[in-house]
């Protein structure tokens, strides 16, 4: 015979009643919680039954409940009794029973409450007291409170009946000194967010879930290498997430619709890596996670007024941020290795590594990445590694000293250099070539066209020397500037441009 019904779930069409039902049998039953648990979850079933009978249930009720529903049949639908009431239980439901401390009560509670207020209470809650010796209650707590099974719960509703306001707080407060680790991830966090705030961004949080559509077809983030959800509550929570830039653009889509255009983002959370190879070889954990911060930018960096037009915002708007950002931790971010990145979520990018780890990435958020959130504006996003940063802060020191009393001096350069030459590079041999007197290296203007030989490309840089021991002569700013002209021409190719 088919079965009539899934036990404290989900009935069947056989035990329904129509307006055609005549005769009901009527069953009171109590199910065990876990049981009905698990077949709710496995059978992905979730009912006003389940609901009530997976937290648990009086079982002594039964009879009750039924004696009454039979009345109500009786007294509503004019219905006859025809029968008596039949209980069957095998196992009977014996009071959870423990032993109470009074001392302990008191010593949770943090006040001496008296012992005559704590067996009153006790009483109170329904709890019989089968024995005391010693300060020790040997309690019996009724089926029916199924969330008081040790000493510790029992605790918490004296507490809850004796009242939290009726606890003082102590004079003295005695605690033990902590040492925060170094880095402190968490003083981290805060600095980070505080700098990107304090700038105009504002921080969004969303849930590490997200749909698994976003990953099909991407060569960066391959679709197998998602941590996959076994229960899955939706297809658009079915796999955590392996970056931030699905739910940043989530909160740009959103903020878009609702006619907010002009947006500064930013989110520090974990994502999740499963790696199949790792599997295979066997003893090594194939899911991994690290920290990230995401950081987006779109619309316009500074509203229009009556005495400037419209800015918006651009990839260098991001990269200034990014720059700031890393000088709070003491990096400087043009030390760092710059490689363009090829990546099918930009359209440009470039990575930025330290000592060889991937640091940072940003770039132009690609068409095809943004058509599926229906964004059409230009989104500028950069990723942060943020357990990276903490690496490189370990062992990373910011020091401070005075102002100079001695003035700096500029120098100018324009270099012709192969169009596959990057900044980053020349800023590095200019660092390692005059560690003395070079302060600041920057990049104020590149120039391509038609004047300028195949495959070639000019880069104007300008250079902070500066002495802090005395006033720069003539002699050491040129011996300075001939060594960095020299340098660049031996390890960069660089052509002088007059």
């Amino acid at each position: 015979r088919e079965p009539m019904c899934i036990a404290g779930v989900f009935g069947g069409l056989d035990s329904g009643v129509t307006e055609t039902t005549t005769d009901i049998f009527i069953e009171s039953a109590y199910f065990n919680p876990v049981w009905v648990r698990k077949t709710a979850k496995r059978h992905g079933l979730s009912t006003d039954s389940s609901f009530r009978f997976e937290r648990g249930i009086d079982p002594d009720m039964t009879p009750y409940a039924l004696m009454r529903a039979a009345l109500l049949v009786k007294e509503l639908a004019g219905g006859e009794i025809s029968s008596p009431v039949t209980d069957l239980y095998p196992v009977r439901i014996e009071p959870f029973r423990f032993d109470v401390s009074l001392d302990r009560v008191r010593r949770l509670i943090g006040k001496k409450i008296p012992d005559e207020t704590i067996r009153r209470i006790v009483v109170a809650l329904d709890v019989r007291i089968e024995s005391e010796r010693d300060g020790i209650l040997s309690v019996a707590v009724p089926p029916y409170r199924v969330d008081v099974r040790r000493e510790a719960d029992l605790v918490e509703d004296i507490l809850r009946i004796y009242g939290y306001n009726n606890v003082e707080i102590p004079q003295r407060v005695h605690s033990t000194l902590s040492y925060a680790p170094h880095p402190d991830r968490d003083r981290l966090v805060n600095l980070l967010s505080d700098m990107l705030t304090a700038n105009g961004f504002n921080e969004i949080m969303s849930n590490s879930l997200t749909k698994a559509s976003y990953y099909d077809g991407l060569a960066s983030y391959p679709a197998e290498h998602c941590v996959r959800i076994l229960n899955p509550l939706s297809n658009d929570l079915s796999v955590m997430r392996q970056t931030l830039l699905f739910n940043a653009l989530e909160a740009v889509q959103l903020n878009v619709n609702h006619r907010n255009a002009d947006l500064k983002l930013y989110e520090y959370g974990n994502c999740y890596f499963y790696d199949p190879a790792k599997k295979e070889e066997g003893g090594l954990a194939p899911y991994s996670e690290r920290a990230k911060v995401s950081m987006t930018v779109t619309g316009n960096d500074r509203q229009p007024s009556w005495n400037v037009a419209a800015q918006p915002a651009g990839f260098f708007t991001l990269r200034a941020m990014a720059e700031k950002t890393m000088l709070r931790f003491g990096l400087d971010l043009n030390a760092a290795e710059t490689e363009p990145l090829e990546s099918d979520l930009y359209s440009e990018a470039i990575a930025c590594r330290w000592n060889g780890k991937k640091l940072l990435e940003m770039g132009v958020v690609s068409k095809k990445i943004r058509s599926i959130f229906d964004i059409k504006a230009d989104v500028y996003y950069a990723e942060l590694d943020f357990d990276t940063l903490v690496w490189i802060t370990r062992n990373h020191s910011v020091t401070v000293s005075e102002l100079s009393k001695y003035p700096e001096v500029r120098r100018d350069l324009a270099l012709l250099v192969d169009k596959e030459v990057t900044f980053s590079r020349l800023y590095s041999i200019a660092r390692s070539t005059e560690k003395k007197l070079l302060r600041s290296v920057s990049l104020f203007d590149v120039y391509e066209g038609d004047k300028l030989p195949e495959g070639k490309k000019s880069y104007a840089l300008s250079f902070i020397l500066e002495d802090t021991t005395k006033t720069l002569t003539d002699s050491a700013i040129d011996r300075a500037m001939s060594n960095l002209i020299r340098a660049f021409e031996q390890h960069a190719g660089a052509e002088i441009r007059s």
